[in-house]
């Protein structure tokens, strides 16, 4: 198949009308998987590959296995029997919904059932993850960095009977008049903001202890920044390697241009997002809920729905991701009976 060059939908209507056109589907994909034109196998490499319009596949001349393929291979589209249209729709909507989009959403948009449009979310926002990025952020010379923890959790209001009266029972009896929330039974988030881009990175962490914290700042702060951060004990020895400088939250949010208001704005987004849109989300599935919403929010400036979308495009190559591995059975179907 010879890529040809085609006007690209800038609107969701666009985009419905645009790819219901098979042939349409496979020229925007092909277009982002192989920006020069030329198709190559997927196993062997080899360029002189042979397109069966019928079928739309390609065939590889050396005979192998998978020697036939479809632009899905070796991306998070691979042996998924739902139709190229349907899949780069459902990359539109959740890279363009400014607070997500629920399964059930995309289910009745699509006409597929929801545990299949559940799966296709969590394979998007496994492409959604940004792996093209500078090691570092930060400088000596550059615009400060805020850094963050934060805790996402239910509320004890909210939680079945059982589990609230077993929070309850470990908190200090000191603490017991209006606790609504322990650490514990919530899950830590540490996050990063470059005031200089307005990017953001965020990962989550299994605890907020000192050596954790401090260890994700090592590996994205180059040395010498300005770093911003509350008077958490947790954050106290980083003057050996950088310029840091805290506000006491319980005084005061913002002393001249130390706060962490512009992190402090990213967790807003995010909680209510989650609160919002998906309304419980495990934490064994967090980080990737946590990818969609930093996808967005880095990709918020000076970017368009059209480039927002052609960006998750060109990243589900080489990003397979299996039921098993989603929903944790990887280990357990390769254990020996």
């Amino acid at each position: 198949m010879n890529s040809q060059p085609i006007t690209e939908p800038k609107t969701l209507q666009e985009a419905i009308v645009h790819f219901s056109d098979p042939d349409n589907c496979i020229a925007y994909m092909v277009a982002r998987r192989w920006p020069d034109g030329v198709v190559k196998c997927p196993t062997c490499g080899r360029n002189d590959v042979a397109y069966i319009p019928a079928r739309r596949v390609w065939q590889c001349k050396t005979r192998h296995k998978k020697c036939q393929f479809s632009v899905k291979v070796g991306t998070i589209m691979e042996d998924s029997p739902i139709s190229l249209d349907k899949w780069l729709v459902a990359m539109w909507m959740i890279a363009n919904c400014r607070n997500g989009v629920s399964s059930h959403e995309v289910k009745r948009a699509l006409g597929v059932t929801q545990k299949s449009t559940w799966f296709m979310l969590h394979r998007i926002r496994w492409a959604m993850r940004d792996t093209d990025r500078p090691s570092k952020i930060g400088g000596p010379e550059s615009a400060p960095v805020e850094v963050d923890e934060s805790f996402v959790g239910g509320k004890l209001k909210n939680m079945h009977r059982s589990r609230a009266n077993a929070i309850r029972a470990s908190a200090p009896v000191d603490r017991l008049d209006g606790y609504e929330t322990r650490w514990d039974s919530k899950t830590a988030v540490i996050g990063m903001l470059d005031r200089e881009s307005r990017q953001v990175r965020a990962k989550v962490v299994p605890n907020v202890k000192r050596e954790t914290l401090q260890n994700e700042i090592l590996k994205n702060v180059k040395y010498g920044s300005k770093v911003y951060t509350d008077e958490a004990v947790a954050y106290d020895l980083l003057r050996r390697r950088y310029v840091h400088d805290t506000v006491n939250h319980s005084e005061c949010y913002v002393k001249g241009q130390v706060h962490t208001n512009g992190l402090e704005n990213f967790w807003s987004l995010m909680k209510r997002n989650l609160s919002g849109t998906y309304v419980a989300v495990e934490p064994f599935h967090l980080d990737r809920y946590l990818d969609e919403q930093l996808f967005r929010f880095n990709n918020r400036i000076n970017v368009d729905d059209a480039t927002r979308f052609g960006k998750i495009a060109t990243q589900v190559l080489g990003r397979r991701l299996t039921y098993a591995d989603l929903t944790g059975k990887a280990a357990v179907l390769a254990r020996p009976f």
